[in-house]
């Protein structure tokens, strides 16, 4: 089993309901939202096996003598200590050969409550497997990137976390420009507005390539 920490929109949201009908899966209940499509099930494979979200802390396996129970009790503590944030603009974005839903902007709130996740369930995450490091192509990656895959079991945390929300794999050059503009037209309720950071949620891969389940989801309250 591996846990995730996100931000996933609260199941009923307009962003949740467009993103798992282009996925053609709900993570919340892990139904199918749509017919299978054979021209873009294949795009969407991974995100959709993931869940949509974005990545606070990315999947992990529990270190030893720690628990689901106790991971889903410390998140719920540590939102209730933390307030919202939110994205004056959500925009559409080829990110390498990828689409996602991104800030239009920087987000220094975002980084840095991404930064406290990241910190504050570092004790919960079990070492690295020589397969799982290995799973990351760290040949692939800059020595800052490969340093941070050693310390922290992910190499896109602190200076290289971007918020980003998944919506596709690889898509070849000459499909990009019509898949986004189908994804354009398909999300434009969501694109160009704000969107409230309000909750953290547990996801959970119950066994090897399953897919990523919703287990919990937290609601962030500021201190007043």
């Amino acid at each position: 089993m591996r846990a995730a920490l996100y931000y996933a929109p609260p199941d009923g949201a307009p962003l949740a309901r467009l993103a798992a009908d282009w996925l053609g899966r709900d993570a919340a209940t892990g139904e199918a939202t749509r017919k299978p499509d054979p021209r873009l099930d294949p795009l969407v494979a991974e995100p959709a096996r993931y869940g949509f979200h974005a990545t606070m802390k990315a999947p992990f396996r529990l270190a030893e003598g720690r628990t689901l129970a106790e991971l889903d009790e410390s998140l719920a503590a540590f939102c209730a200590a933390r307030g919202a944030a939110s994205v004056e603009r959500l925009a559409l974005r080829r990110i390498g050969r990828f689409f996602a839903l991104v800030p239009d902007g920087p987000h220094p709130d975002l980084a840095t409550l991404a930064d406290e996740t990241v910190r504050a369930f570092e004790p919960f995450r079990a070492p690295l497997s020589e397969a799982e490091t290995a799973r990351r192509a760290p040949e692939r990656l800059t020595p800052r990137q490969r340093a941070l895959l050693g310390d922290w079991g992910y190499p896109y945390v602190f200076d290289e976390f971007r918020f980003h929300m998944t919506l596709t794999g690889p898509v070849p050059d000459e499909d990009a420009a019509a898949l986004e503009a189908e994804l354009a037209e398909r999300l434009a309720p969501v694109i160009d507005r704000p969107l409230a950071i309000d909750g953290l949620a547990l996801f959970v891969e119950p066994e090897p390539d399953a897919p990523f389940r919703l287990h919990a989801r937290h609601p962030l309250a500021s201190i007043r």
